[in-house]
């Protein structure tokens, strides 16, 4: 069988070869079409570009697909693997430095290879010679990482070799090869908010941190992922510089000194940001608290807008949905009869009385 197996490699590498020589413009590849797939982790990308065999009723695994390492029949006559497609070499490029199978990788592009043993052990390897023809030139020294995977049996048959993205995290996701009932898993990770950090700084020093939204938006992601908060109070402070007042900013400053345990400071902060901030702002950030279950700080912003903007029917809606949200029914049933009283806007009208009908008021 490998006898066959070697024959057919090298007729097929004869026949490309000839199609080369007198190739004068590209065309389509009907047998085993090029592909390619991507995902974005973070904002690091992982891509594969490969070519896709069809079973064709062929037993695949241990005849089409031999076990283990095999001495290729033509090449460098090394022991290799399955270069895991067809045609030219399978390749992967990450944009980051990346761990695939628990092991760094630095960023760029790999060759791509996999072998399956009989008992569905396997092995993924990566090759910093990403150029060749399938495994035929096949070099061990030129290995980047060699990794044990299990190789699982599936339900569903896959008659194009076919990659794809599945489990995906915050930080990572399995790189996955289906064709026909097998499946091969390779897990690929990205430190993420070391990337993201990383990355803002560098946006940070050209234009975008020619405006206060650069680094708003870099000290937020620090505020929200709980990481670097010392480089994320620098990007806020140097927004505060240009836009003292701005009520953004100073609620994400107030949100990074809470969680650097400053809470006096932080609280001053946002009592004096409230002073200044408009009737949306101080809504958002209400509604905000409402969502981290801060019931009482939040119905404390809320009363502060009614008192600021004793007028605004919406104000007063958006404080019923805090005593609501709480469990204070009799305070939630006044706050949106008040809205009503006002003449809200119809979709104020709506939203008042919804919950008025809901708290059985109506």
């Amino acid at each position: 069988m490998k006898r066959l197996y070697r024959q057919f490699l090298l007729q097929a590498l004869i026949v490309f070869a000839i199609s080369k020589s007198f190739a004068q413009v590209t065309l389509p590849r009907t047998p085993s079409p090029a592909a390619v797939a991507s995902q974005t982790i973070g904002i690091s990308t992982v891509t594969v570009k490969y070519s896709r065999p069809s079973v064709k009723g062929r037993k695949v695994w241990g005849e089409l697909v031999p076990y283990g390492w095999n001495v290729q029949a033509f090449g460098a006559g090394n022991s290799a693997p399955w270069r895991a497609g067809a045609n030219e070499n399978t390749t992967i490029t990450f944009s980051h430095d990346a761990k695939v199978e628990g092991q760094n990788v630095p960023a760029g592009t790999y060759g791509f290879f996999l072998v399956i043993n009989q008992d569905n052990t396997g092995e993924v390897v990566l090759s910093k010679n990403y150029r060749s023809w399938g495994s035929f030139f096949y070099n061990q020294a030129e290995d980047q990482l060699r990794a044990k995977i299990q190789v699982r049996d599936v339900v569903a048959s896959s008659e194009l070799l076919t990659y794809d993205f599945i489990n995906l995290t915050k930080n990572s996701a399995e790189l996955v090869l289906n064709w026909e009932k097998k499946q091969f898993p390779v897990k690929i990770e990205f430190a993420v908010d070391e990337i993201v950090m990383a990355n803002a700084k560098d946006e940070l020093r050209s234009t975008t941190g020619f405006n206060i939204q650069g680094p708003i938006s870099a000290a937020r992601y620090s505020l929200t992922n709980n990481t670097d908060l010392e480089q994320g109070l620098k990007w806020i402070d140097q927004a505060i510089i240009t836009a003292p007042n701005n009520f953004n900013a100073l609620q994400v400053k107030s949100g990074i000194l809470t969680k650097m345990g400053k809470t006096t400071e932080a609280d001053k902060l946002m009592k004096d940001a409230m002073v200044n901030a408009s009737e949306n702002d101080i809504n958002l950030y209400a509604y905000n608290l409402l969502g981290q279950g801060k019931h009482d700080q939040a119905i404390e912003a809320f009363i502060s807008n009614t008192k600021r903007f004793p007028n605004s029917a919406n104000a007063w809606d958006s404080l019923g949905e805090g005593y609501a949200t709480k469990g204070d029914k009799d305070n939630a049933v006044k706050s949106f009869k008040k809205s009503l009283s006002l003449n809200p806007p119809d979709n104020v009208r709506a939203n008042s009385e919804k919950f008025l009908k809901h708290l059985g008021a109506i």
